[in-house]
């Protein structure tokens, strides 16, 4: 009124009083309707807006009726001018509020710039705004439009600029809110910022926020996925579904990594049956609770069942394939830990190859009408014992095929897979979270890898191409190395690495985590292979490759490994590894050492 009529003289009309009270009357009551009064003032956000708006406009509204009714002499622009004051007035004091009482909880949080000024960055700026770690101080895009802007304070600034920004603002954390970037940008901008010496957290990736496994607020570290990844090939559906769907399906290993990736997979094309079977009582429990839960919230109509056993019993086996009238085979069951088989030669051998053996024979005898092998590329010219054994169980898929009339024998062969049991990288993770050091076996060393899941797809669809002895390899990519691996997870880490042994690295030893080069492991090789000649041909789908391997005959296969057989029941060492030597393996044990913490005897096995 006073801002109206420019002057104070109205406040003696008492006319104009029942209007202004019974509005205010309406202006609480609606507040209190819409949840303004309830509001936690530390915690408001720009949504309370909203219902403060609803608040104005029924007073607003009341004022205007009241004072028509009452003729009370109230200007017809009052109410908008009071409408456009309580909105700023009841809106600014919360805002002024929530700023005063958060001041001392945001000079206790880290700072941190946001990489990515998109949409995913202001969720991301809004959230850390409400948490208690995170005050976000400078957002980085490379959207030209809106560089130089500010979003919620913060000035939106070119990538170019990090390393000033970090320094002038104290930054030690970059927090990467781009979850649509394809894996190659991702990485190359993790590897821009890890050279900047902060440490590097990002959001969940789209696909995991689109099927509900993250959500966008939750940061994480970042992972060797993000640093060795790459974008998948869209899989074939008819690849997928051709041994899997309708189908009884058994995956030996399933407590393992690759068997549990593969059971996940196999479960989303809908088989009738999915049998895991594995020795390890924990490994089996696990995937089996996981998959069964699963069935149950997404509504899959699939039999799970669990069976516990080991590939050497044939009799186990046989009752299995019988029992599930098995039509298809994921054999991904192996001792694979490349010292431990080193030292245990005899257990490596048993299970390895007449554990592939056993199985193999089995189903034939039962009509399985596909059966997988998962290799390793350590079967390329092995020079361990381990990649000796899967080079051998290679053969008798090899050698099983070309003399089987109903079961579809083939093999796939790929390298290393990311944050498997036994991986260098989890190794490396328990050792930056420990302060180090970091060990390498070789500062030359190097290896491939690839996410499990992209793994296991690509084995269900190289077995569905299977004609019969197929030995598949699948596209690794480029090999990376090891020593460079190690020093780009200490510096996303926000750790500054060095080498301990200056002869090989010409860096000094002023950092905050050593890396240290132990020398190579019993068996193990500096580079590894894939295929032995150059002979690879392509296939259907881009990743993945068909190989032409030496082979034997099934009946002289079968008089070798009687040979070997007979060894490993006396605990022959030398034997053993001889035998091993004289089939077409290319095995060649540099390292290896015929020796045993067993007795050199033991009575026969049962």
């Amino acid at each position: 009124m006073a801002i109206r009529l420019e002057s104070i003289i109205f406040v003696g009309n008492g006319a104009v009083w029942p209007p202004l009270g019974v509005s205010a009357i309406a202006a609480i009551a609606a507040f209190w309707r819409f949840g303004v009064y309830r509001s936690l003032v530390r915690f408001v956000t720009h949504q309370i807006l909203a219902s403060i708006a609803k608040g104005v406009l029924i007073a607003a509204a009341t004022l205007f009726f009241v004072s028509s009714l009452t003729s009370a002499g109230i200007p017809r622009s009052v109410p908008f001018i009071y409408a456009a004051l309580l909105f700023l007035s009841v809106g600014s004091v919360r805002f002024f509020a929530r700023q005063y009482f958060r001041k001392p909880d945001q000079a206790a949080k880290t700072r941190v710039i946001i990489y990515g000024a998109g949409d995913a960055g202001i969720e991301l700026s809004s959230s850390l705004f409400q948490g208690r770690d995170y005050a976000p101080v400078a957002f980085v895009d490379d959207d030209k439009k809106i560089q130089g802007l500010t979003i919620g304070g913060c000035l939106v600034s070119h990538p170019d600029r990090l390393a000033t920004l970090t320094k002038a603002l104290d930054v030690k954390t970059v927090l990467l809110a781009m979850p649509q970037l394809n894996r190659e940008r991702r990485r190359d901008i993790i590897s821009e910022l890890a050279e900047l010496g902060v440490q590097v957290k990002t959001v969940p990736s789209m696909s995991d926020i689109i099927s509900g496994n993250a959500q966008l607020s939750e940061l994480r570290k970042v992972s060797p996925e993000d640093l060795l990844g790459r974008d998948p090939v869209a899989p074939n559906p008819s690849l997928m579904k051709k041994n899997i769907s309708g189908k009884n399906v058994l995956v030996t290993g399933a407590g393992g990594s690759i068997g549990g990736e593969l059971c996940r997979q196999i479960l989303e094309h809908g088989p009738e049956t999915l049998i895991l079977f594995d020795v390890s009582e924990l490994g089996l429990y696990s995937i089996d609770k996981e998959l069964v839960e699963s069935t149950k919230k997404i509504g899959f109509p699939t039999n799970i069942f669990t069976v516990l056993g080991s590939v050497q019993n044939a009799r186990r086996l046989e009752t299995t394939l019988r029992s599930f009238q098995v039509q298809t085979v994921y054999h991904a069951a192996a001792y694979k830990h490349v010292p431990l088989i080193e030292d245990n030669i005899i257990e490596g051998v048993r299970n390895n190859v007449f554990g592939t053996l056993t199985l193999a024979e089995a189903a034939i005898n039962l009509g399985v009408e596909s059966f997988i092998l998962i290799s390793t590329d350590k079967a390329v010219r092995p020079s361990n014992v381990m990649g000796a054994t899967k080079r051998v169980a290679e053969l008798i898929c090899q050698a099983f095929a070309d003399d089987a009339t109903t079961t579809n024998f083939s093999m796939v062969r790929f390298g290393n897979v990311l944050g498997s049991s036994g991986s260098v990288i989890p190794h490396f993770k328990s050792q930056i979270a420990q302060g180090g050091p970091i060990t390498v076996t070789h500062p030359d060393i190097n290896r491939f890898f690839m996410t499990i899941p992209e793994a296991a797809q690509l084995v269900i669809q190289a077995g569905a191409m299977a004609k019969g002895g197929d030995v598949f390899v699948l596209d690794m990519g480029k090999p990376v190395k090891i020593a460079d691996l190690a020093v780009s997870m200490a510096k996303l880490h926000g750790l500054l690495p060095y080498f301990a042994q200056e002869s090989l690295h010409e860096t000094s030893n002023e950092g905050t985590i050593a890396i240290c080069f132990t020398g190579l492991r019993k068996g193990e090789k500096l580079y590894e292979e894939l295929i032995v000649g150059e002979d690879a041909q392509p296939t259907e789908h881009p990743r993945i490759m068909t190989a032409s391997e030496a082979k034997l005959s099934k009946k002289q296969l079968l008089l070798e490994l009687d040979h070997l057989h007979t060894a490993c029941v006396a605990f022959d060492l030398a034997r053993v590894v001889e035998i091993l030597k004289e089939l077409p393996l290319g095995y060649n044990p540099e390292n290896v050492q015929t020796h045993s913490h067993a007795p050199k005897t033991i009575s026969k096995e049962p």
